[in-house]
């Protein structure tokens, strides 16, 4: 009797930590009245930490869903833009680096209140890409 609640405690164990490996969230929210697809011009703000170049894999990402999208630092956002994109990268070691999470807002450029939101969480058994990451959070923003 012991020993089978042991077996299945260890196989409880197990399956968690297995199951814990497969982990996959996708949401957006858009703040309700915004639409997104009437904005045209968007600028990507680049991380100061950041030497992977997502902010580059953003706007490009934008520039081929038929926006029109650059990217560079805080303090040289256009005037002219129609929303600015804020992100949070998130990176983790498994034999390699990947990136395990990606948050990226849409912004009001005036007042950077965030007209929407999008995240992805993709741990180690399920990575993509980081590009695939962001297209996957833009294509749920955006859809």
């Amino acid at each position: 009797m012991k020993s089978t609640r042991i077996l299945i405690s260890v196989f409880l164990v197990t399956a968690a930590a297995f199951l814990s490996g497969c982990v996959t969230q996708l949401k957006s929210d858009i703040t309700p009245g915004t639409n997104l697809k009437a904005l045209k011009t968007f600028y990507v703000v680049r991380l100061p930490a950041d030497q992977r170049g997502t902010d580059k894999l953003i706007a490009d990402r934008l520039s081929v869903m038929g926006y029109k999208a650059t990217s560079g630092e805080k303090s040289a956002v256009p005037g002219d833009v129609d929303a600015v994109v804020t992100y949070q990268d998130k990176w983790m070691w498994d034999i390699t680096m990947y990136m395990i999470e990606l948050n990226v807002q849409v912004r009001q450029p005036k007042t950077e209140i965030a007209l929407a939101t999008g995240h992805s969480l993709r741990t180690s058994l399920v990575r993509k890409s980081p590009a695939a990451m962001v297209e996957e959070v833009l294509g749920d923003l955006f859809k």
